[in-house]
This record gives structure tokens, sequence and C-alpha cells, in this order.
């Protein structure tokens, strides 16, 4: 009933004792909603339009395009740009792959292959900061996104798994907000 009032509902799954790692921190987040009147077929041609990620996605999508497409499995890339605090720019590589169920329920299931963190991005002095140089603010980022057609509508979910750095002591004020919302 939330949901087909327009609710949006956004859970934590990560424990709240946290999800630690040897100098990493797992964060798992899953989001729900309902789109009355869309269908499957709406909900993937809008997932497999890479190209208009930018502006569908706008300010945190700044480019996105197909690198390989075979079927229903693509390799695609991503400038992303979070701000908080910090704003940090990264290029970003996924293997994606959809699939349906039948024909009232489908998915798609993203994983990160590489991400980079953009030094003096949009710049003449633009690069990839190096493995030792970055800041590990994301490591790897997975996303899986189900629907569930019924109600007059598209019940759409998704969860998203990601991988960063272990927030230093004294500076989860500043990093800890900017690693929590990149999943989020």
């Amino acid at each position: 009933a939330r949901l087909r009032n327009g609710e949006v509902i956004i859970e934590k799954l990560t424990p709240a004792t946290g999800a630690e790692l040897p100098g990493a921190l797992v964060h798992d987040w899953r989001g729900t909603a309902f789109v009355p009147g869309a269908k499957g077929a709406d909900f993937e041609r809008v997932m497999r339009e890479f190209e208009a990620y930018p502006r569908l996605y706008s300010p945190q999508v700044l480019r996105a395009r197909v690198l390989l497409q075979q079927g229903d499995h693509y390799r695609a890339t991503m400038r992303v740009r979070q701000k908080h605090i910090l704003t940090v720019v990264m290029d970003t590589t996924y293997d994606i792959a959809f699939g349906r169920l039948d024909a009232l329920h489908g998915y798609s299931a993203s994983r990160s292959t590489k991400i980079a963190e953009i030094d003096a991005a949009g710049t003449a002095k633009e690069r990839a900061l190096s493995a030792s140089e970055e800041h590990g603010f994301l490591w790897r980022l997975n996303t899986y996104w189900s629907y569930e057609e019924r109600d007059g509508g598209l019940y759409i979910q998704i969860e998203s798994v990601s991988l960063t750095r272990s927030i230093p002591t004294g500076l989860g004020w500043v990093i800890g907000p900017f690693v929590e919302s990149v999943p989020k």
C-alpha cells in the first residue's frame, strides 16, 4: 500500500555493526518503488539506453556509452560524479546482463569491472589516479534490479552492494556520508 501511494522505500541492509573487512567496508542497500501504468518493457528500454543516462541521471552521471553488446549482455562505461562535502569523479566500467523470467517478471545484474578515481576532472591536468594514489571511495559496485508487472503498474526493486576503503578515524563526518551515498 505504501508503494502504491507513491512512497519509495529505501532500506539499509548492511548490519548495524557494519560489514567491515580488513581495510574495507561493504555497503548494502535496497530500494523499492511502484510506477503506476508502467510495463516491464518500459523499464528495460530506459535501463538499456545508456547514452541517455547523463540526461536522465544528471548531475551524477556525466557521460555513458556502450562498449560492447551481445544480445542481453552489455559492457558499458560511465563517468560519474558524487558531491557532498567532497566532490569525486570516477570512470566506471560494468558488465550488465538483462533477463526475463516470464512475461511479467524481469531482472538486470550489473557488476563493476573497473573503477578509477579521476583527478582534476574536466581540466587539462585530468588523469586517472593509480591504485596507490586513489582514496578508495568506491572499489566495486554491483547492482541487482528486479521488476514485476502487477496492480496496474510496475514494482521495481534495486539492491546495491558496494566495497569502499575503511573510513579513517576522525574523518567519518566527511567521508562517511559520501561512501554511504554512492550505493544508496
